[in-house]
């Protein structure tokens, strides 16, 4: 039982990952800071942007988690090191100088009025100006943008390879039943987010984001030292519906509450911590209607782990681009949003389909040299 796979987590890291095209096309309609903005953004389709956002990245460092733990004890402590910071750490540098530029590029054209060609900002952001600066603060260039996931991973993963799983999985997983399934670990997000979020802005730099490094690593060791305690998954299969409600309610509340005028806004640490139980127990119904519906293996599944890596590196500079150069066309926001959602899920395949058939650009967007390896389940092989 312990060695079976979990195929479930890889199409659980397969729907978060294409949620992200989702989520992050909808930043261009929202009065959220973002690189670029749609004339008509407005605070219309906040809430449904709040459906995913308090959990979305902190189940993709659960599944993570699994996906260490048994790559941990396929490849051993020194493998896996050099592994996973291959993997990790070349997509990154490449995207921060190939893949991440034109998002910086755009951003300074509409909010700087930055008239310089690519080429003339290029040559800016590989020396480290730091001129382009409003009433807001300054960019950094360069920058890892929404690459910010992979640095974050790779030190998550160097931890895990010096103190291991080798114990604590099994109590962890006799701990978490019942109603300590969903109490116990959205306690714990609760307590990070009242002590370490007021002190600590989310700041994505790896160095100084202290509160979301507390959530994340948290849940990326839960994930490890839970990958191969079978009673742990089946768990959340059974509190699945109502885990879902609980969130449910708690994202109805919160967006009440985010509603109100700031005076009103007056019970923080009562909506932190709603907002846990909210990220929480959607973590647990969605690992439970996973394992319930979605835990079978196929070639559809075998495809999608390879493709969505690629995919997550290059989606958010399309949506940048294809937004920017849209707003000439004056297209109705909701159709605008179709229009960039297709634009950018069919050029991301595209060019996924020409990656993974070049040797040497495969490294470059997180693939294993080969195609050996693209077969294995993100549960035994995650990028």
């Amino acid at each position: 039982m312990h060695n079976k796979r979990l195929y479930f987590l890889d199409w659980i890291r397969i729907i978060a990952f294409f949620l992200l095209i989702l989520f992050h096309t909808g930043m261009y309609y929202v009065t959220w800071g973002w690189h670029v903005k749609s004339p008509n953004a407005s605070d219309a389709i906040e809430p449904l942007m709040m459906l995913s956002s308090p959990w979305r990245m902190t189940l993709l460092f659960l599944v993570s988690g699994v996906a260490a733990c048994h790559l941990l004890d396929k490849l051993g402590t020194a493998q896996f090191a050099r592994q996973r910071s291959f993997r990790l750490l070349v997509p990154l540098v490449f995207g921060m100088f190939f893949i991440v530029p034109p998002q910086s590029y755009f951003e300074v054209v509409e909010k700087l009025n930055y008239a310089g060609s690519f080429s003339d900002f290029m040559h800016l952001y590989v020396t480290g100006y730091h001129g382009f600066c409003n009433k807001d603060g300054c960019l950094t260039i360069p920058t890892w943008n929404h690459l910010w996931f992979l640095p974050y991973l790779w030190a998550y993963t160097m931890i895990l390879a010096v103190v291991g799983t080798k114990r604590g999985g099994e109590a962890l997983a006799k701990l978490l039943t019942g109603w300590r399934l969903i109490v116990l670990p959205a306690a714990l997000l609760a307590v990070i987010r009242m002590t370490l979020m007021p002190i600590f802005d989310t700041t994505h730099d790896l160095i100084h984001d202290w509160a979301m490094h507390a959530g994340y690593f948290s849940i990326f060791m839960m994930g490890a030292l839970l990958a191969k305690q079978p009673q742990f998954w089946e768990a959340t299969e059974r509190a699945r519906f109502p885990a879902l409600g609980i969130a449910f309610a708690c994202w109805a509340c919160f967006v009440c509450y985010y509603s109100l005028p700031e005076s009103m806004q007056d019970a923080l640490n009562t909506m932190r911590t709603v907002y846990a139980l909210c990220q929480w127990s959607a973590i647990v119904a969605v690992c439970g209607f996973g394992r319930r519906h979605l835990n079978f293996d196929s070639a559809k599944r075998r495809y999608l782990t390879e493709a969505v890596f690629p995919i997550y590196i290059l989606h958010q500079t399309l949506i940048v681009c294809f937004a920017h150069s849209l707003k000439v066309a004056h297209i109705a926001p909701a159709i605008e949003y179709l229009v960039l959602v297709v634009l950018t899920t069919t050029t991301s395949f595209g060019i996924f389909e020409i990656v993974r058939r070049v040797p040497l650009l495969r490294p470059c967007f997180g693939l294993p040299r080969t195609e050996k390896t693209a077969a294995l389940p993100a549960a035994v092989v995650v990028n």
